[in-house]
């Protein structure tokens, strides 16, 4: 009770220095976010949603808001996490707030907006106010509900309809070192027009920082025949904690997909909820993790088929080594009205150590009548008799196992039409099998 006090207390001050500068709706979300909040508490093992990943070296640390950052800071030490090839825009983010210095928002299309959520709430909010909060509530959620107590900063992307946006934008949230315990609350809101088409990188990394805690909301509403494609690359520091939430909404004949890759963290919890609210839809969440040491990384999604002749394809890999554990739960919800739907679900962990493990729990909840929904799990450790294919054939044993986790890796990596960003993240997986054998 104490840590939750201790987070009220913290949102209330802060809020109260922005009564006289913020939209009076954006000031109810805040305070409606912070009821809620104090109504659930932080969840516990006891709740079945979180039953295998406690959250107690979150409620156990007394966070702060992170301070600007931003000094101190060069270009050098942003240059590694930039996107390798050409992009629309770059926004960058420090402990949480927009660094325009840093940034680089190119020619756009006519009409797409790429800018400060603060901006966007301080100039123009009417134009957020019909998505943001509503697209991904409070409601049931304590770290949804703690982000919007918090709601201040983060990316605004606005992609009006018929508009096609031909480079990724790339949205890049950085924590820098601070010597205490600090906390960042960054939120995303993407709005697709009608017909329109974008792909968008998340990206989360730290420069010289260890303890901290990372709790993201993204929101996106996709209309009637929008493409999108999301991107999450989380490389944060290893004893940092990444709580983080995605919304989708989609209109009909929309066509999304999520890529999830997941690589940094000591406690790491990533929930999904997309809602298929349009005939003829097309949903695609890949996920990606790997974890070593005494780490946890947790991913929960949920695809809601809320309309009839939608589509959902769904593939999870882990790869975990000494003592780590994961969590996958992965649920599928025909309502009743939503016949044809074609749904596909499959998940699979790879232990590279006895004393791996990890808790799987895939959930079909059907009620309609004329549907097509499969999934499946499964876990185990390498295969010996692969192995002693390649040694066969001249391999040496840790180069064989080498291409055979690159190969279960692959299933999701060759899946992301993003070839630079599928190339950094198999330079990270090389690394750290390198890492890994010593």
């Amino acid at each position: 009770m104490a840590a939750i006090d201790t987070y009220i207390a913290e949102a209330e001050r802060i809020n109260a220095g922005r009564r006289r500068t913020d939209a009076e709706w954006v000031m109810r979300a805040r305070r409606d976010a912070i009821e809620r909040f104090q109504s659930l508490g932080f969840p516990t093992t006891r709740d079945e949603e979180w039953r295998f990943t406690s959250v107690a070296p979150i409620t156990g640390s007394r966070f702060a808001l992170a301070h600007n950052g931003v000094a101190g800071l060069t270009a050098d030490d942003i240059a590694p996490f930039r996107w390798p090839g050409e992009v629309a825009a770059t926004l960058v983010f420090v402990n949480g707030r927009y660094v325009a210095a840093a940034s680089d928002i190119g020619k756009l299309p006519s009409g797409v907006r790429i800018e400060s959520l603060g901006r966007a709430l301080a100039e123009t909010p009417r134009d957020v106010e019909p998505h943001l909060t509503h697209v991904g509530p409070s409601d049931g959620r304590a770290f949804t509900a703690l982000n919007t107590a918090f709601l201040a900063d983060g990316a605004f992307v606005h992609v009006p309809p018929a508009a096609v946006v031909p480079a990724p934008i790339h949205l890049l949230f950085l924590t820098v070192g601070d010597e205490a315990e600090t906390m960042a609350h960054p939120r995303t809101l993407v709005v697709m027009g009608a017909s329109s088409q974008a792909s968008i990188v998340e990206s989360y990394g730290a420069i010289r920082a260890q303890r901290y805690f990372t709790n993201a909301v993204t929101e996106v509403t996709a209309a009637e025949n929008a493409t999108l494609d999301h991107y999450k690359v989380q490389r944060e520091s290893p004893a940092s904690y990444h709580m983080a939430a995605m919304y989708l909404r989609t209109g009909r004949d929309t066509t999304v997909s999520s890529h999830s890759i997941s690589l940094g963290g000591s406690l790491v919890r990533n929930d999904i909820l997309a809602v298929l609210d349009g005939e003829g839809t097309t949903c695609t969440l890949n996920g990606l993790y790997l974890t070593g040491g005494s780490r946890l990384v947790d991913n929960h999604t949920t695809i809601d088929h809320a309309r009839p002749h939608c589509a959902s394809r769904e593939v999870y890999k882990g790869i975990l080594a000494d003592h780590a554990r994961a969590v996958f739960n992965g649920k599928i919800v025909v309502r009743p009205d939503a016949q044809k739907t074609d749904a596909k679900q499959t998940n699979k962990a790879l232990l590279l150590s006895a004393d791996a493990q990890i808790n799987t729990k895939p959930q079909l909840e059907i009620f309609a009548n004329d549907v097509k929904c499969t999934h499946g799990a499964a876990v185990g450790q390498m295969d010996e008799e692969a192995i002693f294919y390649l040694r066969a054939r001249g391999i040496g044993e840790r180069d064989a196992r080498h291409v055979l986790i690159r190969a279960f890796a692959g299933d999701v990596l060759n899946h992301m039409p993003l070839a630079g960003l599928r190339a950094s993240v198999e330079r990270d997986l090389d690394r750290r099998l390198l890492e890994w054998r010593a």
